[in-house]
């Protein structure tokens, strides 16, 4: 137990010394940290983030305008709800370029993208029902927004998606590779462990799924169980627990060969106990590597389906998605809006990939 503790001291000694997986592992934990607060954060808290206001769209990072609110009557929302899935808002918002005060309401300008003259309406006190007199309209229900990444192309705030959509992300990764390790590991101990019939019959398992494309089989499993947020977790999961498995079986074919497995046959145990007792803990340390890896090629998987448009559906915000929708702005002068949410994938992919590489060198016993 005692050298157990001290290899593990030794293996966390090791990766703190790796300036890059320190790094990565903090910039994972502030990612994390964005996930759970995310609406606490985003300028837009409202569901999904999906205010739109097209009279604003595609605007450049930084964009500033006033923002006129009309309230409108919705249920009452539990807080925790709220803070966790956005608020259930309906009230209106309406980018204005100036505004006059009249004597039963207000009379606004629309904002326009040209310059222009925008239209004119007027809206009464009755619409606003916690005010007295139309004066403290202004003060109460008009506010300059500002934009910091700017808006997409239906106007809506593109910080706000971005946050939001880090929880697609990290969700599909840690959802696909808890799927994967739970398969994967299972089918690898019983192959390994039991061999002869057993273990041909699951590596001609593992043969065949591992000859298909892992996007194709992606695919194919999205479009059986359909389109939609939970239906891309349980593909995505389902297609990577081949090489978890593989990798247990060779780890497991070797531990099972140990003096102390041998043992615990004398005495009496059973295969179950043997296998999660004493094989299966001297077996997953190359596992964890290989799911930081599998985490990275999650998340880049989903984008992908997203950016086909059968993965994470529309008003949800995924970054793949995002992509999707601006790609085309690259050559129309407006790339941030593609890059910002590349840039995103790319930086959380390399956090999990340095990850891996610190814990690979970290684990390596032939170093201690």
């Amino acid at each position: 137990m005692k050298k157990s503790t001290s290899l593990t001291k030794i293996a966390l000694q090791k990766f703190k010394k790796n300036i890059w997986g320190v790094f990565s592992f903090a910039f994972l934990v502030m990612c994390v940290f964005l996930a759970v607060f995310a609406y606490a954060l985003a300028p837009d808290d409202s569901e999904n983030a999906n205010q739109m206001h097209l009279s604003i769209h595609s605007k450049n990072p930084g964009f500033r305008v006033q923002m006129l609110t009309i309230p409108a009557k919705v249920e009452d929302q539990n807080v925790v709800t709220a803070f966790f899935f956005g608020k259930k808002n309906a009230d209106t918002e309406i980018p204005i370029s100036k505004y006059s005060i009249k004597n039963n309401g207000i009379e606004i300008t629309e904002y326009m993208q040209d310059e222009t003259a925008g239209l004119q309406k007027e809206y009464s006190l009755s619409q606003f029902p916690d005010l007295q007199h139309a004066s403290e309209i202004p003060d109460n229900y008009i506010s300059e927004r500002k934009f910091l990444l700017g808006t997409d192309k239906y106007g809506r705030d593109l910080l706000s998606r971005m946050l939001i959509g880090i929880r697609i992300s990290l969700a599909i990764g840690f959802i696909a590779v808890l799927i994967s390790l739970l398969i994967g590991i299972t089918m690898g101990a019983i192959g390994g462990y039991f061999g002869g019939k057993i273990d041909a019959a699951i590596m001609w398992i593992i043969n065949v799924t591992w000859s298909i494309p892992t996007l194709l089989l992606v695919i194919a499993i999205t479009l059986a169980l359909g389109k939609g947020f939970w239906q891309v977790f349980i593909a995505v999961g389902l297609t990577m627990w081949v090489e978890v498995a593989r990798v247990v079986r060779g780890q497991v074919m070797g531990v099972k060969q140990m003096q102390y497995v041998t043992a615990a046959r004398a005495l009496g145990f059973n295969d179950f106990r043997i296998v999660t007792k004493h094989i299966l803990p001297n077996s997953l340390a190359p596992v964890i590597i290989i799911s930081a890896a599998n985490f990275a090629s999650a998340i880049l998987i989903e984008s992908g389906l997203s950016f086909l448009g059968i993965g994470a559906q529309p008003p949800v915000p995924s970054w793949g998605g995002i992509i999707k929708d601006h790609y085309a702005y690259i050559i129309l002068g407006k790339p941030y809006l593609a890059l910002i949410p590349g840039l995103a994938i790319m930086s959380l992919v390399t956090a999990f990939m340095l990850i891996g590489n610190a814990l690979r060198d970290a684990l390596d016993v032939r170093n201690s």
